[in-house]
């Protein structure tokens, strides 16, 4: 045997082998939007094609919804048409759409986990770049483009190259403080932006072991901004918990006969990779971007290293991002000023990571001059939150409760940083103008951290506030 799980799924939806070197691959399940899909169902009627198969291709809204006052029209015609359009298209197609009258409704990676739809095995597809989220369950998810997109409704198959295997191994226990959102940071810190092209990372050791199904979500969904193809953790007995009585997963004995297979694809124990890499969990603290790339980060208790530590060829991007977030080299980022706090997003916008972050506030207030908003990833998160209350320990402290979208993000939508406003965010990517203002900076953190931000006002550490 000796495969891992990434190549036993490959193989498993290879359909043939391309003159081109590439494998023509089965998709099992193709997840879709607003933003990217228009383009992919205009590129369809062109040619007078259907939907080869519909019922494996589900819709959601979610990038350019706003969070504040959802009625239609939106006031951003372009969002209307948008909407308009996956509407139209759907409809046509006869493809499950879970719009905003839809209690399902919500950021596509969190929608689909939430609903069964993903389980281990499986090959998604999706026109995000954080599809690698869905690798948290055991599967190989990818992230693709406009005209792909097209080519999965067309044909419901994909022409890649295979990528190599890279474990990346991680034992211990994280210390007090330390979230899933810093382990992720971390390891893209050590290995680069760059690291993981040419690869899929399988996340492996004890530490990923002791993860709930969210926080390994959290983790896979960050694979993309280390350079990697996709990330994933095989499956075990939590991920099996976690999809019990979901509502797309079989049930009574045909759920234990899939959940036998499911556990089947896991890598074998001694699974050749093509590279192997280990951290000390240990070692992992608080962690924060610094720069304009999630790899230009540093721990909460540590300074901005200097240009000359950093090899010649990442020397002026470091100085290019110094000069755009207005840093200095061997500056501490704790007790630097924020304008915003933002918790949510597919990285981190679940009901663990609301609940977490209220935990930190509760009792407390925002500072003065701070704006903050907790946008749940879903509809289902955010009525889960209010049943437990956690809207109003949000409310009472002077957050902004908003309804399910993917919010400041990425700021496709009216919220969105002003100016030079440095905001401390639990989202993915820190580049510039990601959050709407081309001059506006992103501090990535926890949500617990960005929470104690909220708080103090500046990026702080956590660890102080925890009783």
């Amino acid at each position: 045997m000796n495969k891992n799980l990434f190549n036993k799924v490959w193989d498993n939806h290879t359909v043939g082998q391309l003159s081109s070197g590439q494998t023509q691959l089965f998709i099992g399940l193709h997840l879709i939007h607003e933003v990217t899909s228009p383009q992919a169902f205009a590129m369809l009627r062109e040619r007078n094609l259907k939907v080869l198969h519909p019922e494996r291709t589900f819709a959601t809204v979610d990038h350019i919804v706003p969070t504040l006052s959802q009625a239609r029209p939106f006031k951003d015609l372009l969002a209307e048409e948008m909407m308009s359009a996956i509407e139209k298209n759907c409809k046509d197609f006869g493809i499950t759409l879970m719009d905003l009258n839809d209690k399902r409704q919500g950021v596509v990676h969190i929608v689909g986990p939430e609903q069964g739809l993903t389980q281990p095995g499986m090959t998604i597809a999706c026109g995000d770049s954080h599809t690698s989220t869905h690798g948290a369950f055991g599967t190989i998810s990818f992230g693709i483009g406009t005209s792909q997109v097209a080519y999965v409704l067309a044909t419901q198959t994909l022409a890649m190259s295979r990528p190599k295997v890279r474990k990346v191994e991680v034992n211990g226990a994280l210390g007090r403080g330390v979230f899933a959102k810093d382990v992720t940071l971390h390891i893209i810190r050590k290995l680069g932006v760059q690291g993981g092209v040419g690869y899929a990372y399988e996340y492996a050791g004890d530490t990923f072991a002791r993860m709930t199904m969210e926080e390994r979500m959290t983790v896979c969904n960050m694979s993309i901004e280390g350079g990697a193809r996709c990330g994933y953790i095989n499956p075990d007995q939590t991920t099996v918990q976690y999809l019990e009585g979901r509502p797309f997963v079989p049930r009574g004995r045909d759920f234990a006969t899939a959940a036998e297979w499911w556990l089947s694809q896991a890598s074998d124990q001694n699974a050749h990779y093509d590279d192997v890499v280990k951290f000390d969990a240990t070692t992992i603290a608080p962690t924060v971007t610094w720069g304009i790339t999630p790899g230009q980060a540093i721990g909460i208790d540590e300074v901005i290293p200097t240009l000359d530590s950093y090899p010649s060829d990442e020397r002026t991007v470091v100085a290019e991002a110094l000069a755009y977030m207005d840093l200095k080299e061997q500056q501490p980022l704790e007790g630097l000023k924020i304008d915003v706090a933002f918790i949510g997003s597919c990285t981190n916008g679940r009901i663990s990571d609301l609940r977490e972050a209220a935990s930190i506030v509760n009792g407390h207030r925002v500072a003065p001059g701070v704006k903050a908003l907790v946008v749940p990833g879903s509809q289902l998160v955010r009525q889960q939150a209010e049943q437990e209350g956690l809207d109003e320990i949000f409310k009472a402290a002077g957050f902004e409760w908003r309804e399910a979208g993917c919010s400041m993000c990425l700021a496709m939508n009216p919220d969105k940083l002003q100016g030079r406003e440095i905001c401390a965010s639990s989202s993915n990517r820190n580049f510039k103008g990601r959050q709407g203002s081309p001059t506006g900076r992103t501090l990535l953190m926890s949500p617990a951290m960005v929470a104690a931000a909220a708080i103090k006002g500046h990026a702080t550490d956590v660890r102080n506030m925890l009783t």
